[in-house]
């Protein structure tokens, strides 16, 4: 059976914790697993390079999982313009293109100009969806089915939530 799956890094000064929880539709309300994994302190930040710093956390905590993945949602964006590739991009290819990535954003990038803005619950303020490996409308469609009565999904919130406190 093929699992849903998302995923955040949280950066501390020692050490860098990278999540990943795991559902199998896109409305569920409750995980069916998630997976933690500790590392080394991230990289510096580098503008323009934010993919460099989260992406061999997140190639970390994926690869505790043994179940094939339908697709994987990121706290950010797949795209940062045209053929700009971001942090889901670089994951896609990392992947080998084997598994379709939704980037979730909180906040609009100025040049963004392949997100889409999504509304949840009674928030006024949008989500900005990017994707590869399926069309951001499909991606789009898929976090607004997602759980939750408030701009951010449930699930998305437990990763997030899970990173922080681990």
């Amino acid at each position: 059976m093929t699992m849903l799956a998302c995923v955040d890094v949280d950066y501390r000064e020692d050490l860098t914790v990278a999540a990943c929880v795991l559902f199998r539709d896109w409305a569920d309300g409750v995980e069916a697993g998630h997976h933690v994994d500790r590392g080394p302190r991230a990289a510096e930040y580098e503008p323009g390079q934010f993919y460099r710093r989260e992406l061999p956390h997140l190639l970390r905590v994926l690869a505790l999982v043994t179940e094939p993945l339908e697709a994987i949602v990121v706290d950010g964006y797949v795209w940062l313009g045209q053929d700009k590739p971001g942090l889901g991009a670089h994951l896609h290819e990392a992947l080998g293109r084997a598994v379709p990535i939704i980037g979730v954003a909180k906040t609009s990038f100025h040049s963004s100009d392949v997100a889409l803005p999504v509304l949840r619950g009674q928030s006024q303020r949008p989500l900005f969806v990017s994707a590869v490996g399926l069309s951001t409308t499909a991606a789009a469609g898929s976090i607004q089915r997602m759980h939750g009565a408030s701009r951010m999904p449930t699930l998305l919130g437990r990763v997030d939530r899970l990173c922080r406190e681990s």
